[in-house]
């Protein structure tokens, strides 16, 4: 439901363009990986995967599940709570695990949270948290990087500016655009696999930032 309702939504607010890279699939029972950057980008990541017949399930913040009605339909579509700092925190990547032996992709945010910062500029992902090997390591699934920028031109700062760039981007209707990477294979350490991760989604955040001309990734 929220993939088909992103892929619905999202057009109002922007203009999403959709590339991948050669060899580039999703299948069952992958973890998808994508960068960070705004309350946005979940729905943008969303709609893009739809639109290559992905629909995954996504781990997000246990907050999310107090909101009422919202709650009960993340639970119901299968969605993953995480509670950082909470001794539940371990209950998300059993979760997660089961629903990657069902078949099921999901989708992780490695970086654990979004940018402080109040500007719209893009900037390359930020450090990783330990969650996305721990999973990978765990169940043998792949890897899949995926790259998205736009996301803060849609909402990005403080809550005022937030809502009134979410207000008026169907008026504005910002550049958006996701990348997919091709399937990684996490076989090696801990460290080293964090850092292959990172790398690639990285590498996939600076096709999508190019795409739109954001200085970061055209000066890098």
């Amino acid at each position: 439901m929220f993939s088909r309702l992103a892929d619905v939504l999202v057009p109002a607010v922007g203009r999403l363009t959709v590339t991948t890279d050669a060899g580039s699939v999703c299948a069952p029972g992958s973890i998808v990986v994508a960068n960070h950057t705004s309350l946005a980008d979940p729905a943008i990541v969303l709609a893009a995967l739809h639109r290559l017949g992905v629909e995954p399930v996504a781990m997000g913040a246990a907050g999310l599940w107090r909101i009422p009605l919202l709650g009960r339909a993340l639970t119901r579509e299968g969605y993953i709570p995480v509670y950082r700092r909470d001794p539940r925190a371990a209950d998300a990547l059993d979760l997660a695990a089961d629903a990657l032996a069902r078949g099921r992709t999901v989708l992780i945010y490695a970086e654990g949270g979004i940018p402080v910062r109040k500007d719209v500029a893009e900037a390359a992902p930020g450090e990783f948290r330990s969650g996305l090997t721990r999973l990978a390591a765990r169940t043998g699934a792949p890897v899949v990087p995926v790259g998205q920028a736009g996301a803060r031109r849609v909402t990005s700062g403080g809550t005022a500016k937030q809502l009134a760039g979410l207000f008026t981007a169907p008026l504005r209707r910002p550049a958006l655009h996701v990348h997919v990477g091709a399937p990684l294979s996490l076989i090696a350490d801990h460290t080293a696999n964090t850092r292959q991760a990172h790398a690639a989604v990285t590498a996939a955040w600076r096709t999508a930032a190019a795409r739109l001309g954001e200085p970061a990734a055209l000066a890098a």
